[in-house]
């Protein structure tokens, strides 16, 4: 690639932005480095060169190439300035800046849609319900006679933020229209949940499990599904490759704060655990991280079948990783004893983690199977995180695989893992959090039992529930969906893990 001897930009710019389209991001990364190497003005490929990054999970390179993007004159600085905010948020924790940065989007284009999107759910994760929903307005206000995607999402959210209050209220009627209308498969389950959740409200059942199958029915997009086989074998090959001893030395010296991993089926309260231990002092929390899923897809790949071959060496040298990661994550935490992890698919992780920490302590959320299944399909999950969620049969079939593994995890670690039984807290908090702090070794501190004052982000979709005292709603709700519940209830009942009356 090459004219007279010498690097061709138009050439290699081709190349780059070939590579990119293809998804072939490390490739496209080496790509644009070289493109920047004689054409180092370049503003598009800084730009570039900001996403395959951003893509590949090295978040701080990114934001420095998204500066130089924005030091080189590009053309759509606002969107730069949006990009930046979303690593900042959501890779790095960094909330006030990614809130700086959605502010200087807006000075540039006060009408930047998405920048005015991106700040109320901001907003929302702090707590601030007010803000988000004049942010919300700006975006119905903005979009006016316009059909947008953004306009559509920002309807979904205020119907959270201020939920119809009867059932001739004209925001169901809006709600089912703009889900008709919405062209986007994940804006139009957004519009169904919102619906599905505001007519659970109102006490109409039937209405509400009708917008649920239809947002889940959108959420299904490219139709790839859940793989029953697939999981199964899944479950066995991390069965087998953690058996009865793990190869593990001991974890890398590290100053306090230690990770505490908090796990479990989604929808089973890990949200408000985690909420109520970042109200003691000796807790941070970190919310869903993805740090031992890098690991696995990266340095263990293919994992598991790659642990066998890990030395004791090996297992340090990863923990150290991990640990590094975490304080760069959250340099702000010093004297905290543990920071969560609070990812709830990690349950399948349980057999690293020990080996890569083995002092390492498990808090497993658990709940009524029937509710758990229940609030897993009414709620608009990843389907790439959770591709079961869309179908009753599905989340029985990997309730029944989330069992059975967590019963060989329990096989092997009897002592370090410690079941937090939602039901039982919502009903008598004082005794189920005074075992949970036993188990890690702390004391009673009162203000656990008003962790919804807390002003810690929430950045999972149980946000505006963890900021409420106890309620008992969600217990036993699974009853007003008794009979749409049928799939379900069998299945669980096949397996032996409920009766049914």
């Amino acid at each position: 690639m090459s004219v007279g001897g010498s690097p061709d930009p138009i050439a290699l710019r081709r190349r780059a932005d070939d590579l990119l389209r293809q998804g072939r991001h490390d490739d496209a990364i080496r790509a644009f480095h070289a493109l920047l190497a004689v054409a180092p003005g370049h503003a598009e490929a800084w730009y570039n060169l900001g996403y395959a990054l951003a893509r590949v999970g090295r978040p701080e390179e990114a934001l420095d190439a998204y500066d130089r993007a924005l030091r080189a004159g590009i053309g759509y600085p606002q969107e730069v300035h949006l990009n930046r905010a979303v690593l900042l948020t959501d890779h790095l924790r960094r909330d006030d800046s990614a809130q700086q940065a959605l502010q200087s989007a807006l000075a540039i284009d006060p009408g930047y849609v998405p920048a005015h999107l991106n700040l109320g759910n901001l907003h929302e994760e702090h707590g601030e319900r007010d803000r988000a929903l004049v942010c919300y307005e700006r975006v119905l206000e903005l979009s006016a006679g316009t059909p947008s995607g953004h306009a559509q999402e920002a309807l979904a959210r205020m119907a959270h933020l201020r939920p119809p209050q009867g059932p001739h209220d004209p925001l169901l009627r809006r709600l089912r229209d703009e889900a008709g209308r919405a062209t986007s498969a994940p804006v139009r389950a957004n519009l169904w949940f919102a619906l599905g959740q505001a007519c659970d409200r109102l006490g109409m059942y039937a209405q509400a499990f009708e917008a649920f199958e239809q947002g889940n029915h959108s959420n299904r997009g490219d139709g790839r599904g859940y793989d029953r086989v697939g999981q199964e074998r899944l479950v066995e090959a991390l069965r087998g490759a953690f058996g009865a001893t793990l190869d593990g030395g001991s974890a890398p010296a590290a100053a306090a704060p230690a990770p505490l991993f908090i796990c479990g089926m989604f929808r089973s309260g890990s949200t408000l655990l985690e909420q109520v231990l970042a109200a003691h002092s000796a807790v941070f929390p970190g919310g869903e991280l993805d740090l031992m899923q890098r690991l696995v897809a990266g340095p263990l790949a293919p994992f598991p079948a790659s642990v066998r071959a890990v030395t004791p060496e090996r297992s340090r040298s990863l923990a150290a990783t991990y640990l590094e990661r975490l304080a760069e994550l959250f340099p702000q935490v010093s004297s905290q004893t543990y920071v969560t992890d609070k990812r709830p698919d990690n349950f399948l992780l349980i057999g690293l983690i020990k080996q890569l920490f083995p002092n390492a302590k498990i808090l497993h959320s658990v709940r009524n199977p029937l509710d758990n299944g229940l609030s897993v399909f009414m709620q608009h999950l990843d389907p790439r995180v959770a591709p079961y969620a869309g179908s009753l049969e599905d989340i029985a079939h990997y309730y029944t695989q989330y069992r059975q593994l967590m019963a060989h995890w329990k096989a092997l670690f009897p002592g370090d893992i410690h079941d937090f039984d939602y039901d039982a807290f919502v009903e008598q908090p004082r005794p189920v959090l005074g075992r949970t702090l036993a188990f890690l070794g702390l004391p009673w501190e009162e203000g656990c039992l008003a962790f919804h004052n807390s002003d810690h982000a929430v950045k999972t979709a149980s946000y505006w529930q963890v900021r409420q005292p106890l309620y008992r709603n969600a217990c036993g709700r699974w009853r007003q969906y008794a009979q749409q519940l049928a799939p379900l209830r069998q299945a669980l009942a096949r397996e032996g893990l409920i009766t049914v009356t």
